[in-house]
């Protein structure tokens, strides 16, 4: 489609410091402009959806472009980093884009830059470091610690912006991220967006009365002021200058701006909440006209009466272009839920003499070959550095590659991991180690909701490496989950469950370098088991498929994990007493499943046995044998024998987990009675 042409004060999307002293007409008249466009665009939107062109809804920024317009323009769009929230369209429209491509996403057509699969005011713009928001309030701020910190690794002097509310300022990702951002001196400038109103909450029942959120800021070793966003030149003078400084000291501020939310909270909100007086209070203080009057005072009106008619007309161009553009194409969406896949890293042949490894020393040969040959790599965690992780798997990594490549996390698991996405879409590949897998639990929306939707709806790749290790070792409910039943049921991660050392060696090079968020699931059982020889192994990628281990015409067996060794003895077994030989299979990669060998078995023997280390009920296995049966029922000889855990926590005594969870004389037990 052809865009309709921007009014020339819209050619420049910046604003310098020095700008307002030596041109200060110029900038404010520049300023205004896009104020305008961002007030007359957000106005034009509302109609729409109150005319029924637009679904969903809407959430305006009417009151706050005082704010966001000066802190768009004055931020260095060649190299900052930024996450809108959804008050903010007036600093989508500055940073990147036309004013059409932003409109089509609200009307969720064809030319949408989601392609529509993401709300109007959700989508970002990667390829220039504007990162697309989620709605868990919060948990934007720590992507952009991390994204920021990509750019100051890459050696470009970035700063990053991100933006909450008062009311999402209550929240615990906030106070992870604004920790982590003084902990590790990023320069991040952390804006408080407080318009006095959660959705219909207000300030007093949010807050003790006489709270100032700014000076949460000394609690965090950071410095934090307030400003009053309804002053625009002021305002933008005092960003000014915290920008600067932030850029030359590399570390964060906290700014409190008090801005003003004119529309309720949603095209769809009443308002009725409000105390009388209250919304006729706010408009007398709107930053638009007030800006307007001083500079009508100044002697612009001839001009700025020109910018509006401008502005309007281009507008209206631009709703005509893109209310002709067709819907959606519904195909290609599965498609797109993975980044496609890249051809393999250039990885050096080594180890090239076979070495004797246990699981966990595995782990950390790989995990050191990743740091020797990939220079974008980072490992954090908690533990990880001088303690060698609680496991021992990142044992001396620190004291070779240093502090910057390997480090300790503060206990803030779903900040730490929102940190390594904003690295990982900004060209880094970090590999966070959970302590536990239970306590990814703390992560699920950074991982679920955030990294693993992030290639669907914004088509950035995030690959990164989650290291869960679970499974039970007598250490009870809350560390020894076996979760992948719950994470992937959520769709955009890729997951890993190697058995053997060669295979975990495998797994975490192949999970590198995947384009993807990818789980790898380690044993804590499996860590310490006898040594295996470990080798470079150029086949590596096949580690995301099935592995078959026995070979027989009985049935076939599925399982992965520790259960494997045990499935191993226990087909022996049957081999051996009942002449019962069956084709064992090895599952390793969970997600995306590869089952062609293991159905093609199944066709044959007409029988299925699903083992895993996790509870039976909402288990990896009902999955797995809804997959593999689903296509073969009639043909089945017997109904699919499913095996897992007891549902129940886990529990602690080394007899209530043995009595939890499958074993050798259970297995045996279960499959002969299903066999007679």
């Amino acid at each position: 489609m052809a865009l309709p042409k921007p009014p020339a004060i819209l050619a420049s999307r910046d604003l310098r410091a020095a700008e307002l002293e030596n041109s200060p007409t110029d900038a404010w008249l520049r300023t205004y402009a896009w104020m305008q466009l961002a007030r007359t665009a957000d106005n034009r939107i509302l109609d729409l959806y109150r005319q029924g062109l637009i679904k969903g809804t809407v959430t305006g920024g009417q009151g706050n472009e005082g704010l966001i317009v000066p802190l768009a323009l004055l931020a260095d769009k060649s190299v900052d980093v930024i996450s809108f929230s959804h008050r903010d369209f007036g600093g989508h429209l500055v940073w990147s884009d036309h004013l059409c491509h932003h409109l089509n996403q609200y009307f969720a057509n064809a030319a949408s830059p989601t392609k529509a699969r993401e709300g109007n005011i959700h989508h970002g713009d990667p390829k220039t470091r504007s990162l697309p928001m989620i709605s868990h309030l919060g948990a934007m701020l720590s992507n952009v610690a991390g994204a920021t910190d990509s750019q100051r690794r890459l050696g470009r002097p970035a700063v990053g912006f991100t933006f909450f509310g008062d009311g999402s300022s209550s929240t615990g990702d906030i106070h992870e991220s604004l920790n982590l951002a003084s902990l590790l001196s990023l320069p991040v400038v952390f804006v408080i967006e407080n318009n006095q109103y959660a959705y219909s909450t207000p300030m007093s029942e949010q807050f003790a009365e006489g709270t100032e959120l700014w000076r949460r800021a000394a609690g965090y070793g950071m410095e934090g002021f307030a400003v009053d966003a309804t002053d625009v030149e002021a305002c933008t003078r005092a960003f000014a200058a915290a920008i600067t400084k932030v850029r030359a000291t590399s570390r964060p501020v906290l700014i409190e701006a008090h801005t003003l939310r004119l529309r309720g909270h949603a095209a769809y909100d009443t308002c009725d909440y409000m105390k009388p007086g209250e919304s006729e209070s706010y408009f007398a203080r709107d930053p638009l006209p007030k800006f307007r009057a001083r500079l009508v005072a100044a002697g612009h009106t001839a001009r700025l009466d020109a910018i509006d008619a401008e502005l309007h007309a281009y507008i209206e161009a631009c709703v005509t272009a893109c209310l002709s553009i067709p819907k959606p194409d519904p195909a290609g969406m599965e498609a797109d839920l993975f980044a496609p896949d890249a051809p393999a890293f250039p990885w050096k042949a080594e180890p090239a003499a076979p070495l004797s490894l246990n699981l966990a020393q595995a782990l950390n040969a790989a995990l050191h070959k990743i740091l020797t040959e990939r220079p974008e790599s980072i490992i954090l965690g908690q533990d990880i550095g001088v303690y060698g992780g609680a496991f021992k798997v990142t044992e001396n990594l620190l004291a070779e590659f240093g502090r910057p490549r390997v480090f300790n996390t503060p206990l803030a698991e779903s900040a730490c991991t929102g940190y390594a996405i904003g690295l990982a879409v900004n060209g880094h590949r970090p590999i966070e180690e959970f302590q536990f897998a239970d306590f990814a639990t703390e992560a699920v929306t950074q991982i679920t909701q955030n990294a693993a939707t992030y290639h669907f709806r914004s088509g950035a790749a995030c690959p990164m490496v989650f290291r869960f290790p679970c499974g039970t070792v007598q250490l009870g409910s809350f560390h020894s989950q076996e979760l992948e039943s719950m994470f992937l049921s959520m769709p955009g991660i890729k997951a890993l469950y190697p058995s053997t050392p060669q295979d975990a060696f495998d797994a975490l090079l192949a999970a590198y370098e995947d384009g993807n968020p990818v789980i790898l699931f380690e044993n804590k059982a499996l860590y310490r088991c006898k040594k295996q020889l470990v080798v470079w192994n150029p086949a590596y990628r096949d580690v995301w498929k099935p592995k078959q281990l026995r070979k027989g015409d009985y049935a076939t067996f599925v399982t992965y994990g520790e259960i494997v060794h045990t499935a191993t003895e226990v087909c022996d077994y049957f081999t051996a007493e009942y002449e019962h030989s069956f084709d064992l299979f090895d599952l390793r990669g969970l997600s995306p499943l590869r089952l062609d060998a293991i159905k093609a078995s199944l066709t044959r023997t007409g029988r299925l046995v699903v083992v895993h280390e996790g509870r039976r009920t909402h288990g990896f296995g009902a999955e797995l044998v809804a997959r593999l049966t689903e296509e073969h029922f009639a043909s089945l000889k017997a109904a699919p024998l499913r095996i897992g855990a007891l549902d129940l926590p886990v529990p602690f005594a080394p007899e209530l987990e043995e009595a939890y969870r499958p074993t050798k004389d259970k297995l045996i037990e279960q499959i002969t009675a299903w066999m007679e």
